[in-house]
């Protein structure tokens, strides 16, 4: 009988696990992970994106390159390149009516005895010629790092156009040939400057000094005193133009980098399902668009999903309550159970994602219960996990 006995409970045994594995849950639920959205803090147009759709993607890996710069805004860029050309040449012209008056200080000085009026003048002419030599140098250098940021953005093209084949060799080092010798140009125009800058302290200096030694006269020629005034206008013309130029470069292109470690998604779900979609999830952009300030470019999901969230029925609420423990069972290949806890429970009851629905075509409504994934559980986000003890 012992044998008879043990074979009837090895074959009832075998039929309760049968059973178990077989019966329909009370409540499921869908994996989920971290999903991070891309998007730009200003309007703007995308001029790259590096990833692909499901690529694996780390930490402070640049995704995305944005263009700040809109249409409107490039025309006001060229306004403001039109406008501090224009007080370049202004500068220019200040200078030419320079040359004229040091020529009549020089006659003065052969036919005259010099004056102590005159020596300061040229001393006055001398600090005048530096600094609009300073302003001539800056519209210069302003202008050229303009074109150099434009070089800059054409080696990055090339560079890509290269990548796909679409360009030879010889046209990418062609770029990058003058990017480099504008950046040397740029460099010594800059060194240049400093040493204009330094002259220019000399002089003042010289002319303080001879300023000090005598007595100063009441009056200033008055030509000399238009043109300075005319100089101090331009300085003030310049120095915004410049800032404003500088304000727009700083913001023209903005590399957006990834946030976590992930993939590349772009989800696009049903209507039925955007209560179980997370922010980010229906996004799909491609280069060339237009993006408003906080429109998502694309989004960066978890490999794995950090949570499970659940729907009970009216009949169940009673007995759901935090940190709660509960058995998931996972039905795909290879099956597996795990113990896990209630993390939070939602404050409202709302509709339930259509692939939850018992039939596809009556709705159904739960409230919503998160659960933590334990550690060793495989899952796959979106993977229906069933839950018991809820």
């Amino acid at each position: 009988m012992i044998p008879v006995v043990v074979w009837l409970s090895v074959v009832a045994s075998v039929v309760l696990l049968f059973r178990q594995r077989a019966q329909r849950f009370e409540v499921v639920g869908i994996a989920r992970g971290e999903v991070r959205q891309i998007a730009v803090s200003s309007t703007g147009r995308i001029t790259d994106i590096s990833v692909e759709l499901f690529q694996p993607v780390s930490a402070g890996q640049t995704l995305a390159v944005v263009n700040t710069i809109l249409d409107n805004e490039q025309m006001i860029e060229s306004e403001l390149t039109t406008q501090f050309n224009a007080a370049a040449a202004e500068a220019e012209r200040l200078m030419a009516l320079l040359i004229p008056t040091q020529e009549q200080l020089q006659m003065d000085a052969a036919s005259l005895q010099i004056s102590r009026e005159d020596n300061y003048r040229r001393f006055i002419v001398d600090a005048e010629r530096s600094r609009l030599l300073i302003f001539e140098l800056q519209a210069q250098i302003a202008a050229d790092r303009v074109t150099l940021d434009e070089l800059a953005m054409e080696v990055k093209v090339c560079e890509k156009l290269l990548e796909d084949e679409a360009i030879v060799p010889l046209e990418l080092e062609r770029v990058k040939v003058q990017h480099q010798s504008l950046a040397r140009k740029i460099e010594e125009d800059e060194r240049l400057l400093e040493q204009v800058k330094a002259d220019l302290q000399e002089a003042e200096r010289r002319r303080d000094e001879f300023a000090q030694q005598e007595v100063p006269e009441q009056s200033v020629n008055e030509a000399l005193e238009a043109i300075h005034k005319e100089i101090k206008v331009q300085e003030q013309l310049m120095k915004g133009l410049l800032e404003q130029l500088a304000a727009l470069r700083s913001r023209r292109v903005v590399e957006l980098k990834s946030p976590i470690d992930g993939i590349v998604i772009p989800i696009r779900g049903e209507d039925n399902e955007v209560l179980h979609q997370r922010p980010g999830e229906q996004v799909l952009r491609r280069t060339g668009e237009v993006v408003a300030a906080g429109d998502p470019i694309l989004a960066v999901s978890q490999a794995e999903p950090t949570e499970i969230v659940a729907y009970v029925n009216e009949q169940q609420l009673e007995f759901v309550r935090e940190r709660m423990a509960v058995e998931l069972i996972k039905t795909r290949t290879p099956a597996q159970i795990a113990q896990a806890s209630v993390l939070s429970v939602g404050p409202t009851v709302e509709l339930m994602p259509q692939r939850l629905w018992r039939n596809p075509t009556v709705p159904q409504w739960g409230r919503p219960v998160l659960i933590n994934v334990p550690a060793g559980l495989s899952l796959v986000p979106g993977e229906v996990v069933g839950i018991r003890g809820l």
